[in-house]
């Protein structure tokens, strides 16, 4: 059985702690606590990403979580197409480094298309016999 919530957040700030705040309490909810941390912070990083380079002005982001078996998967819609990729920041930068960070706590990720427009960034995160309700 698949349980499945998402919630569409406006373009500004204050979102993405509102992103991260859904998470946990959709994770809560499912009874999945250990990796709890680690999708959150994949949340504030792919959200803020959304935020700041994925939407287009008047466009917000949407956060869908799902899971299935012993699988979360975490997906951040946004409105331009342009793909991320993880890089290496220098120890001086003061950004960049959010993709690689997601890429390293999850077990998979990758970056699709989404009509009609803009792109689904997901990763996906094995845990350990959540409840669904």
């Amino acid at each position: 059985m698949i349980e499945t919530a998402q919630r569409f957040f406006r373009a500004r700030p204050e979102s993405v702690g509102q992103a991260r705040k859904f998470a946990d309490e959709t994770l809560t909810g499912w009874g999945l606590p250990e990796r709890i941390d680690d999708i959150r912070l994949c949340v504030s990083e792919l959200a803020t990403n959304a935020l700041v380079h994925g939407t287009v002005s008047d466009h917000g982001f949407l956060v869908r979580l799902d899971i299935e078996d012993d699988i979360v998967r975490l997906e951040v819609h946004d409105s331009r197409r342009r793909r991320p990729r993880p890089r290496q920041a220098a120890s001086t930068d003061l950004s960049g480094r959010g993709l690689a960070l997601a890429a390293e706590l999850a077990d998979e990720w990758g970056v699709r298309d989404r009509a009609p427009l803009g792109k689904i960034v997901w990763s996906c995160f094995k845990v350990a016999g959540g409840t669904t309700t």
